[in-house]
């Protein structure tokens, strides 16, 4: 059946999704120009210092505060997951990655304090506050609980890098070797000009390999920024709509689908910090919010899986394999914790009594999220890093 000829509407509507969809590949290419840049850049930095912070972050605790901190830095778990990756691939020195698996659970928490700083908007009407608080620190409370047993797990068996090695090794390989693909090649050449420039400035390679890091690190956060932003413009309205969808639905379908949004939109921030004001207002409940959350964590590890496609050179594979041990962590976690209604029930039940206390203080709540997220990390990567 006919639909009638398209609108000036439709028309300037496809336009306006034709050109986003050409900025996110272009900002896509910056992304992985950006990892490129950071492996060559770490190469380039003394052993001295490379071997400072392997130290530092080879106790798990001390890396687990650094996923933390840098996440509520900059407010992104792809950007922390994803240099993690450019790091673990470095082509020389690279990132153990025993010492990268306790970082990007930290990353993991560290995300969370966006929904947390939206809930806070809420806390001039109690009513509002406390169900948008319970949303917020439900993400917290799933995330703290999976690191809290599958971080010793990990560090006593090994069983998510060792389970990553395995699958990767199934893979067709990505990276290393002589073969390098046109892909491979486009982002050598457009690193090219970062090197040259640092060449220029900088006689040392030391300081040669700080500008590049910092070039690195500055392209993949204003990349992946402008890629939320992009499709956060273009689909929200859609990630709206699935949201809905996923409420009225049983669990798995919630999970599948903030796992979706999240992959859609780049940013599980975004997805989760979607329910709070929702939650607020009444329209969705705990218990419908807390799947989605979960398939948020999962949506947000193909950030790193794309970020492992840009590395290339001898410790391409590592770099891989920390992006499946992401995943799988985050698997792991839902299979552990959600399919249990004991679990989930007492996860719901702790953040349903905490957001009654935040309610009654307000102070403990900016506390929390001060204490927890900024104040801790910080005090023990300087005590003990």
């Amino acid at each position: 059946m006919s639909t009638g000829p398209a609108t000036p509407a439709d028309n300037h509507s496809n336009r306006a999704a034709a050109l986003a969809g050409i900025a996110v590949v272009a900002l896509l290419f910056v992304f992985l120009v950006g990892i490129r840049g950071l492996g060559d850049g770490f190469k380039l930095l003394g052993g001295d210092l490379l071997e400072a912070f392997f130290s530092a972050t080879s106790n798990p605790f001390i890396a687990l505060m650094v996923g933390i901190l840098t996440t509520t830095l900059v407010q992104s778990s792809s950007v922390t997951t994803s240099m993690v990756v450019g790091l673990v691939a470095a082509p020389e020195n690279p990132l153990p990655l025993a010492n990268a698996v306790p970082m990007i659970m930290g990353a993991n928490i560290g995300t969370t304090a966006t929904n947390t700083i939206v809930s806070i908007a809420h806390m001039g009407r109690p009513d509002e506050f406390r169900r948008a608080f319970a949303v917020a620190t439900c993400h917290d409370a799933f995330n703290f609980l999976a690191v809290l047993v599958l971080l010793p797990l990990e560090i006593v068996t090994g069983f998510l890098s060792k389970s990553a090695a395995a699958l990767a090794d199934g893979l067709p390989s990505m990276g290393g070797g002589d073969f390098d693909s046109p892909i491979s090649l486009m982002l050598k050449a457009a690193v090219a000009p970062l090197q040259s420039l640092a060449e220029a400035l900088f006689a040392a390679p030391q300081a040669q390999g700080v500008l590049l890091v910092a070039c690195s690190g500055a392209l993949i956060f204003a990349s992946l920024m402008l890629i939320v932003r992009t499709l956060h413009a273009t689909l929200l309205s859609k990630a709206e709509r699935m949201v809905e969808v996923a409420l009225g639905g049983s669990g798995v379908v919630a999970i599948l689908i903030g796992c979706v949004v999240t992959a859609m939109v780049q940013s599980s921030s975004i997805t989760t910090s979607l329910l709070v004001p929702m939650a607020g207002v009444g329209l969705i409940t705990l218990r419908q919010a807390f799947p989605v959350t979960i398939g948020a964590n999962l949506g947000t590890t193909m950030t790193a899986l794309m970020a492992s496609l840009a590395v290339s050179g001898p410790n391409a594979q590592a770099g891989i394999e920390i992006a499946l041990t992401h995943l799988g962590f985050n698997l792991a976690a839902t299979l552990l914790i959600y399919p249990w209604p004991p679990v989930r029930g007492s996860i719901l039940n702790i953040v349903t009594g905490f957001a009654d206390l935040a309610t009654r203080s307000k102070l403990l709540a900016i506390a929390y999220l001060l204490v927890l997220f900024y104040g801790l990390p910080a005090a023990a990567a300087f005590l003990f890093g």
